[in-house]
């Protein structure tokens, strides 16, 4: 992890594509990542200030380059000649498959999908005439074994045969390919997935390490882009919680929105009890594969909704996590945590401003500890991790 104190002598990420204008997609790139950083503090400090927090700790920063294990790319140009990239705000196709956000063992990979699609004669599509198959290359690759999933967006089935038939071609050029799947995404709109996902491979899962803890992750499950940062945040959540059980011993743990089960898997001890909660069917198996090789005995992960859950629910945790995505916990959540009342409140943002907006609908609540994540750097995006306290 990247220490506050070495920022200054670090040079800035450079890329070739920002500087001539072509991608600005790292639209904070020109400032030096000091000032980003103190930039996202600042902005976290004024917006926690109404809740008045006993403690906002020392950011935690990013690596500048070579951070991102996940890659979404656009499939552009021909099945002879693929560009892997974006669309610009000028219209122009950006292949990015040299970005230096990535590491470097994503280049070769993405020049063997390029020769893939040309081998498969995968036709990219093209959203003015609305014709073509292939949509988005989505890659992912383990941090801790270094093994790649892949997964080929489509408008329908109509390539699906082709794809198979040349896997095995691909799986001998690329043996670190782990997971290969097709997504189906019909639709002629803006969206990255849809709900179909056809695996073409034996292995379903992607294996990751994060602290000691395995984590298995399907090709729809969600997982933080940068796994050092990722290992951070739930090394300091289950640091957190120590302290807390130090304090006042407790039971019982709720872990909402839990996905594959990275905060709950951290924080639990064998003594515990944990509840893990999870609208999606795939992520809750993987969160209950991980328990059963951990061996914990007092764990019960669900496919449910949240919200949902928490309305239903008559007796309160002893203390609850909750990781809700960018639109935050919602007027619905918040009040069933102000009905259930647990001592204590753990929770993981990856949006500041709907994190506020749900502070102000817990005032039973006393934040006690915010801290930053630079999970994105080279943009105004950032995780938060808070402690909040029911008032006595």
């Amino acid at each position: 992890m990247v220490k506050l104190a070495d920022l200054q002598s670090r040079s800035v990420m450079l890329c070739q594509h920002f500087n001539a204008k072509r991608c600005q997609s790292c639209q904070w790139l020109a400032k030096p990542y000091s000032r980003q950083l103190a930039d996202k503090q600042q902005q976290l400090t004024e917006l926690m200030a109404a809740y008045k927090p006993v403690q906002i700790l020392q950011p935690q920063p990013s690596e500048q380059q070579s951070f991102r294990y996940k890659a979404k790319m656009v499939v552009l140009g021909n099945d002879a000649a693929p560009v892997l990239g974006i669309i610009n705000a000028q219209g122009e196709q950006v292949d990015l498959t040299d970005c230096p956000l990535y590491p470097p063992s994503f280049a070769p990979v993405f020049s063997l999908c390029k020769a893939f699609i040309s081998r498969a004669r995968l036709t990219p599509y093209d959203i003015a005439s609305r014709r073509g198959e292939l949509k988005y290359i989505l890659l992912s690759q383990s941090h801790e074994s270094g093994r790649f999933m892949l997964r080929f967006v489509l408008r329908s089935k109509n390539c699906l045969a082709a794809i198979t038939k040349h896997l095995p071609w691909l799986l001998q050029q690329l043996p670190q390919l782990e997971v290969c799947s097709v997504n189906l995404q019909p639709l002629p709109a803006a969206i990255l997935e849809g709900s179909e996902e056809i695996v073409l491979t034996a292995q379903t899962v992607l294996a990751e390490q994060l602290n000691q803890v395995p984590l298995y992750l399907q090709p729809q499950s969600f997982f933080q882009t940068q796994p050092v940062v990722a290992a951070s945040l739930y090394r300091t959540a289950a640091q957190w919680a120590d302290e807390l059980q130090q304090q006042q011993p407790f039971d019982q743990i709720w872990d909402l929105f839990c996905g594959v089960g990275g905060f709950g898997l951290h924080l639990l001890k064998s003594e515990q009890q944990l509840v893990g909660i999870e609208i999606a069917p795939a992520a809750i198996e993987s969160a209950k594969r991980s328990a059963a090789e951990m061996g914990l005995q007092h764990v019960r992960f669900q496919a449910l909704d949240a919200t949902a859950f928490a309305n239903a629910a008559a007796k309160a945790p002893d203390l609850m996590v909750v990781n809700p995505p960018r639109r935050g916990l919602g007027a619905g959540l918040c009040q069933d945590i102000e009905r259930l009342a647990p001592a204590w409140l753990l929770y993981s943002s990856c949006n500041a401003q709907t994190l506020a907006q749900d502070l102000a609908q817990l005032p039973q609540y006393q934040l006690l500890k915010v801290q930053l994540f630079d999970m994105f750097a080279h943009s105004s995006h950032y995780e938060v991790l808070t402690l909040l306290q029911k008032k006595a």
